[in-house]
């Protein structure tokens, strides 16, 4: 299981004061004057960021299991210049008894200069769930720029909104809705 990493900034009573020593080369060099230790800071050293990239790893090879199992229910998966999954639009894909995938596409467009941005869009459900705890799965994302992140709020039983946080002027998202039924 991954442990994550409480990062945290260290602080101390001098924060931006330093010493200025000339040296004989005609070079300057500057030393940290902290004075007193408010908080000691976590170190940033190969163990912290192997952590991480062992959880970035793990997180990948979770989506490529996730992948899997998608294209094992019959979603077609389309093989272009980076990998892709190209999920058949409106289509409810079996799990198990009362749980339906329901997948689809939506185009987001953003006229605003960044970092402005007022592309969240409103995402009807093909057709109503029993309840809004279900996950939005972005299974692909093409853009014209930077998107950034993707999220997702206001679910509600018939639909959710969906944004991006970057500076593209259109995004689409394909995605899989799971869950929404109770048990």
């Amino acid at each position: 299981m991954y442990q994550i990493t409480v990062w945290v900034d260290e602080s101390d009573q001098y924060e931006n004061r330093f010493t200025e020593v000339a040296n004989s080369d005609g070079t300057i060099s500057h030393t940290k004057v902290r004075g007193e230790v408010y908080v000691v800071g976590t170190p940033q050293d190969a163990a912290h960021f192997n952590n991480m990239e062992g959880g970035i790893l793990d997180a990948h090879v979770a989506v490529g299991l996730l992948v899997n199992a998608l294209r094992q229910l019959g979603w077609h998966v389309e093989e272009v210049t980076e990998p892709r999954i190209t999920a058949l639009e409106g289509r409810a894909v079996e799990l198990e008894q009362h749980q339906v995938a329901i997948t689809g596409s939506v185009a987001l467009t953003n006229s605003l200069k960044f970092p402005f941005n007022n592309s969240q869009k409103s995402v009807a459900l093909s057709h109503a769930l029993e309840n809004a705890n279900y996950d939005v799965v972005i299974l692909s994302v093409t853009a014209t720029g930077n998107p950034g992140e993707i999220e997702v709020t206001d679910r509600q039983t018939n639909g959710f909104k969906m944004a991006f946080t970057g500076s593209a002027s259109s995004v689409t998202v394909t995605y899989a809705v799971i869950g929404g039924y109770n048990q």
